[in-house]
């Protein structure tokens, strides 16, 4: 049994470390199942056995990417507080808000393929979303309820993890407006426009002025630019 799991993973490894090289090579739209297999070797038959489609190869590339960023690892390990709930909303505004300003087009690829996705089958936003919740759900509702106990939020009336969601969509959109070269809405300066961004969220997932106050404005300048979150949706 033992043998048999580790010639699984061997081979799922082998099909990511092949997809990889589609996908950067062509691109999401580029690629196709048929692609990747006979780049891995195998047959597409057997690829579909350990990923039902695209989108589901795609995700699980992208959720492997975040689990090795390093930034994303220490703020995971981190002890749940109102300073982690913080940093994980600066992380995520930080890391859409910079999509745009950034020379890596492969990341306002994604974001591009999150909005279509959404307008389509919505497979690939389902998947990411799942991924994303995996990763960061437990740290942020955990974050959330010390922070609560601590008296630094008001008690949440609905489900916690909504918040994270809720604050998720809003950057996102945020981060949408500003693709086109021409940018659908001028917000303005963009360091304000992160600070704006971060107390908007923070106040609405139930943070009070004094705790936004005490924890957003620790090393804002140094942690200018630098991305804690990169499920990039």
């Amino acid at each position: 049994m033992s043998s048999l799991r580790m010639t699984s993973d061997l081979r799922r490894q082998l099909i990511l470390g092949a997809a990889k090289r589609c996908f950067a090579r062509h691109g999401y739209n580029g690629t196709t199942t048929k692609s990747v297999a006979a780049a891995a070797a195998i047959s597409e038959a057997l690829l579909f056995k350990h990923f039902p489609s695209k989108a589901a190869l795609y995700a699980e590339i992208l959720s492997d990417e975040c689990e090795a960023d390093p930034a994303l690892t220490e703020l995971l390990e981190r002890e749940p507080s109102t300073a982690t709930l913080v940093e994980v909303i600066r992380g995520m505004v930080q890391h859409f808000l910079h999509i745009a300003d950034g020379p890596d087009q492969e990341e306002a690829q994604r974001l591009r393929l999150m909005a279509t996705s959404h307008l389509d089958d919505g497979e690939f936003a389902r998947l990411l979303y799942a991924k994303i919740e995996t990763l960061i759900g437990a740290i942020f509702v955990a974050s959330l309820e010390r922070a609560i106990a601590s008296g630094d939020a008001r008690p949440c009336s609905g489900e916690p993890l909504n918040l994270f969601w809720f604050a998720h969509h809003t950057v996102m959109t945020a981060a949408l407006t500003r693709l086109p070269a021409t940018p659908c809405l001028v917000y303005g300066k963009a360091e304000d426009l992160e600070r704006g961004l971060c107390e908007f969220l923070l106040r609405g997932i139930g943070l009070n002025d004094a705790a936004i106050a005490s924890h957003l404005g620790r090393n804002q300048a140094a942690d200018a630019g630098k991305a804690a979150i990169a499920e990039s949706a």
